[in-house]
């Protein structure tokens, strides 16, 4: 059976591009990869950010669910600690009478912004980050059509009525979020690319600490960061964009990733590229069946049932091209 491949779009704004730009290659790469056989294709949600465009994951998956014809879509994720259960169920049962068993609802608890901006999108709601397992569980109750732990929503209904429900993920890169997901029987999906250290233990804990409720049995992905190129070259000159605009971050410089070109003339110090060649373990760089083995390897020891793609590059072009090259390497679609 093939491997089961996902991808997770944050609708990166380019060096002399625009938001609209962004998005628009979003809506090319979810149609591309709907051709391509991939299972999910899942819209971030980024604040208050002037590289990444995608801070509405809701009017995105409408959009790109008109768009594609076979591909699920959802959120990775909507981050639950700013928002109300309820609107948040009425939205993903709204988008799921439209697109019956394509929805997908992921949520997190990072604030995917600054303090201000987070004080800003919680505007008027006295509940702190402490309330989040309980909002997990009425979220998950409004979704499906259970009961809500706060007593006090005992007979509220989420509407509109559905014959069908969104898959609910708990998306995590910690210990605590593996935890959320066992104790309430949810699927989960850890981000390898933000805390490649915890992965293989966090899932490993997901699985054996796993309560049948929501589900039946345990299901898990593992997001990371991955860049197919045809040649060993390329791929090296896309290790050095990454560790290009990781050192820009340390600096606090923030901004798109920097061009190929940029990367080819960076001088960098012995010490620079002794760090990139160390942090390797947390992205996937090189030619498809390079990238194809690593996500396998990772997949084995972590237990995956799927694994979820992350691709950011310069240009639009390399991007698609990316997802084109590891779609052919594991013979999907």
């Amino acid at each position: 059976m093939p491997t089961k491949l996902a991808v997770l779009d944050q609708s990166p704004i380019a060096r002399g591009e625009d938001a609209a730009s962004a998005v628009s290659h979003t809506m090319a790469l979810a149609k591309r990869c709907d051709e391509l056989g991939y299972h999910r294709y899942w819209v971030a949600e980024h604040h208050a950010s002037e590289s990444l465009a995608s801070s509405s994951p809701e009017i995105l998956i409408t959009r790109l669910a008109a768009e594609t014809e076979r591909i699920r879509v959802g959120s990775g994720g909507v981050m639950l600690s700013h928002y109300s259960p309820f609107k948040v169920a009425e939205n993903f049962r709204m988008l799921e009478v439209l697109y019956p068993g394509r929805i997908d609802l992921g949520v997190g608890r990072a604030p995917g912004s600054d303090g201000l901006t987070a004080a800003a999108l919680a505007y008027g709601n006295p509940l702190g980050i402490e309330y989040y397992p309980a909002k997990v569980k009425d979220l998950v109750a409004f979704v499906s059509g259970g009961i809500p732990v706060t007593e006090a929503f005992h007979d509220l209904k989420a509407t509109p009525k559905t014959a069908t429900s969104p898959e609910v993920w708990m998306l995590g890169s910690s210990y605590d979020s593996a935890a959320y997901a066992a104790r309430f029987g949810l699927a989960y999906s850890h981000a390898h690319f933000i805390a490649p250290q915890l992965a293989i233990e966090a899932m490993q804990q997901y699985r054996e600490r796993f309560a049948p409720e929501h589900l039946a049995k345990p299901y898990a992905s593992i997001g990371v960061f991955a860049i197919a190129v045809e040649d060993a070259e390329r791929a090296e000159m896309f290790r050095r964009m990454r560790e290009i605009q990781r050192i820009r971050r340390d600096r606090g410089q923030r901004g798109p990733a920097p061009t190929l070109e940029e990367a080819a003339a960076w001088q960098f110090t012995d010490d620079e590229l002794e760090a990139m060649h160390k942090r390797r373990s947390r992205q996937i760089i090189g030619t498809a069946d390079e990238v194809k083995a690593e996500i396998e390897q990772l997949m084995t020891q972590s237990g995956a049932d799927e694994a979820v793609l992350l691709t950011i590059t310069p240009a639009f072009a390399d991007r698609i091209r990316s997802y084109e090259l590891i779609a052919a390497a594991f013979g999907i679609g």
